[in-house]
């Protein structure tokens, strides 16, 4: 390992305290640096960083395996603002390419906004493709025309067990991770507010952050390596706070 991959690593490290060694080596993969995670662990144990966190998420069934490319999942979350107002957002995410697409939050979640935003989804720039299944639970903001907008495109709205998260395991992963990275670290204002950091999450999540499932690539690039850059200086730019991204300058 050269001298200024080594560099790099320990600065990834230091400046972004939340990420270990499969975090980093995807980062490095996204500037064409490849480095195995073993040998970014035992870099950072000999400089004094502690182990990398240990995952535990959700066992993924056979049916999501199989139909993944297919298959788009959905739900809500909830953010508390400052001045103590309940906001919701409504979200969907490829389970094939881990594409996240968040719609506009609301104080009111009823049929109408619900239905809206399916039609909203459809009407985007870049709709999800071939999608044959809906993965939805029981919620009543799920109404009879909500899935009526999915299946007038030909898709089959598959409803979960109640009171069983793992069965919409690839929505509630990914809610755990906005929450993690940045909706517990940001004290929200207004529902413009959250529209707006959400929006730049998401960009950052479909086309920079790497994803474990997808092989350390970002949802957007579907399996495409970078170019490898040559040695020289990396910049990094901030997209929200501790939200950082690496380029080559």
């Amino acid at each position: 390992m050269s001298p200024h991959v080594r560099e790099l690593i320990l600065r990834l490290a230091r400046e972004n305290p939340r990420w270990g060694c499969v975090r980093i080596q995807g980062e490095l993969h996204g500037l064409g640096i490849r480095v195995g995670a073993t040998t970014i662990r035992t870099l950072l144990r000999r400089n004094g960083f502690g182990p990398a966190p240990s995952g535990d998420g959700p066992f993924w069934t056979e049916f999501l395996r199989a139909q993944a490319e297919g298959i788009l999942a959905c739900d809500f979350f909830s953010v508390e603002t400052a001045f103590l107002q309940t906001l919701y957002v409504l979200f969907f995410i490829e389970v094939g390419t881990r594409r996240v697409h968040v719609m506009t939050s609301t104080r009111n979640p009823d049929a109408g906004y619900t239905t809206q935003q399916a039609r909203n989804l459809y009407m985007a720039e870049e709709p999800p493709t071939a999608v044959r299944f809906l993965i939805r639970d029981r919620d009543s903001k799920f109404t009879r025309c909500f899935d009526a907008v999915f299946g007038s495109e030909g898709v089959r709205v598959i409803l979960t067990s109640i009171r069983s998260p793992k069965a919409n395991a690839y929505a509630e992963r990914w809610v755990r991770t906005v929450r993690t990275e940045i909706l517990d670290r940001t004290l929200i204002l207004s529902r413009r507010h959250l529209d707006r950091v959400l929006s730049r999450y998401t960009s950052h999540y479909n086309s920079h952050r790497p994803h474990r499932g997808i092989g350390l690539a970002p949802p957007q690039a579907r399996g495409a390596d970078p170019p490898p850059i040559p040695p020289g200086p990396v910049r990094r730019r901030e997209v929200l706070p501790g939200i950082n991204e690496y380029l080559a300058a």
